[in-house]
Parts: structure tokens; C-alpha cells; sequence
């Protein structure tokens, strides 16, 4: 055998589509070589005993440089090459995920009298993402919620956000989000661009992003943990009901805070329970 390497990201998962590139002190090239699904290389060529430069390359990741000596036996044994996400910036496995509502919130507060906040979510959506695995910024995501699952602890008040005066559930049943582009914002932070569809009213909306890492799971399975907030306001998506108190306060802001922790299985559906 004549070169063996693991190309990993700094989470430790397989980087399929590197290229290893062995070059002598001269700067030739002695072997060149892809790694296969698992991240291995394996390369029977043998190479004259001597000094060499290894050079890993990933589409996507910062390019990784080390020394080797090729021993009499002819092999030149790399170990663990861990590349770095180009620019810093590390995310998933490439390919699709799938949002697990059980082990996700979507929530939104909003003050109330001026003085406190109210809490809610909504308790049924569903979401996908997809990974691109070239250029991370053509990654996906898209989610859909279902406007009547709104939940604020209060049963009244949960009916009048369902009615015409907010989200109109009965002509607006979903909510639904569809990502148009993503920037990278830090080494695991990203803004998402995309656009909202809530009361009939379709806007562009930005959501700020946190990686949170990536892990196995006890059902067998592989998941991915993100934050995200961002604000919207209610008029922007024609929902200018108002009530006004007394000393010109209004009974419920018009700004909501929306913060969404979610986790994503890896693959295109959720595991059967």
C-alpha cells in the first residue's frame, strides 16, 4: 500500500470528495488520489523512500498541507488529515436533514401593556434542510407552520390571535418560510436570507444563525442542533389590530421576537417511531 490518509472536518465526519496530492522535494507530483464515501484514501502506488509534501484539497475547505517520510517500505502513512470549512466556518454533513418537532421549539414573544412580555409557539410545523456540499451558501431550508397551533397559555387569548384581527387561520392555515441564500457571519454563524408567507402577506426575512454541532443520537440516528432569532413586525405582514389604553399604550407591541432552537435528523424523513 502506498498511501493511506483520513480527510475529516473538525466535527470528524467524512469528507468524501477530497483529493490527496503527494509531490517530492522538487515540487513534482509522485501520486495523486480521491477519497472515497468514508473519507478513506487508499492507494497501492508504491514511492521511492524519501521526503514528501502531502497537499489535501476540498472543494469548500481550506486547503491542508503536511510533511512525510516514505520509509524503505515504500508507504507513506498520513493519518487523520481534519479540514477546515473555507473561511472558518464549519456546518453539517452535506445532504439532506429533516427538522424534528419534538425536539424543536418555534416561539415569539411580545410585550404586552408596555410593561412585560407574552410568550408563544406554535406546537406543529415541520422544516427541511439541505447541505449543499460545494458552496455553502447554496444550502436550503425550508418550513411550514400551522397558524392554528399557536399556543400562549391562554385560551382567550390564543382564539383572538387565531381570528381575523391576527393570523386569520381559517383563510391563512400555514406560515411557511423558504430560504433564498445564506452569508456567513463568523466561524459558526451564518444570516440566513429568505422570504415569510404568514396572513397572506409574503416578505423578505432574515434569520440570524448559530451552529450549534452535530452528534449521534440514542435511536441510532445523526442530528444537528441550531439557534435562530430574528424580529418581524406585525404591520408588515397586515396585522394592524390595536388596542389602545389608556396614556396611549398599546395592549399588545407590535414587535415580535421570534427565537427558533431546532434539531435536524440527517437523511430525508424523520425515523419511524
Amino acid at each position: 500500500m502506498g498511501l493511506t490518509a483520513r480527510i475529516r472536518t473538525r466535527d470528524g465526519w467524512a469528507v468524501s470528495h477530497a483529493v490527496v496530492t503527494v509531490a517530492d522535494m522538487t515540487g513534482a507530483q509522485a501520486l495523486r488520489a480521491e477519497a472515497d464515501a468514508e473519507g478513506a484514501v487508499r492507494d497501492a502506488t508504491p514511492l521511492e523512500p524519501g521526503a514528501y509534501t502531502v497537499i489535501v484539497t476540498a472543494v469548500g475547505y481550506a486547503p491542508a498541507a503536511s510533511s512525510v517520510i516514505v520509509t524503505a517500505s515504500g508507504r507513506a502513512e498520513v493519518g487523520t488529515v481534519t479540514l477546515a470549512r473555507q473561511g472558518g466556518t464549519e456546518l453539517p454533513p452535506p445532504g439532506p436533514w429533516t427538522v424534528d418537532p419534538v425536539h424543536s421549539s418555534v416561539a415569539a414573544v411580545a410585550q404586552h401593556l408596555g410593561i412585560s412580555s407574552v410568550h408563544g409557539r406554535f406546537t406543529e410545523f415541520s422544516g427541511s434542510i439541505e447541505i449543499a456540499p460545494d458552496d455553502v451558501t447554496k444550502s436550503r431550508v425550508e418550513a411550514v407552520i400551522r397558524a392554528a397551533s399557536v399556543d400562549t397559555g391562554n385560551g382567550m387569548r390564543d382564539g383572538h390571535l387565531k381570528s381575523p384581527d391576527f393570523l386569520d387561520v381559517e383563510r391563512f392555515p400555514e406560515i411557511t418560510y423558504r430560504s433564498t441564500g445564506l452569508t456567513a457571519t463568523g466561524s459558526d454563524r451564518w444570516t440566513v436570507h429568505g422570504e415569510l408567507g404568514m396572513h397572506g402577506v409574503v416578505r423578505p426575512v432574515d434569520l440570524d444563525l448559530a451552529y450549534l454541532g452535530t452528534g449521534p443520537d440514542p435511536w441510532g440516528g445523526t442530528r444537528a442542533a441550531f439557534r435562530a432569532t430574528t424580529e418581524l413586525h406585525r404591520e408588515d405582514f397586515a396585522m394592524n389590530y390595536n388596542q389602545v389604553l389608556q396614556a396611549g399604550i398599546a395592549a399588545i407591541g407590535t414587535t415580535l421576537r421570534v427565537e427558533l432552537d431546532i434539531q435536524a435528523v440527517q437523511g430525508e424523513s424523520l425515523p419511524a417511531a
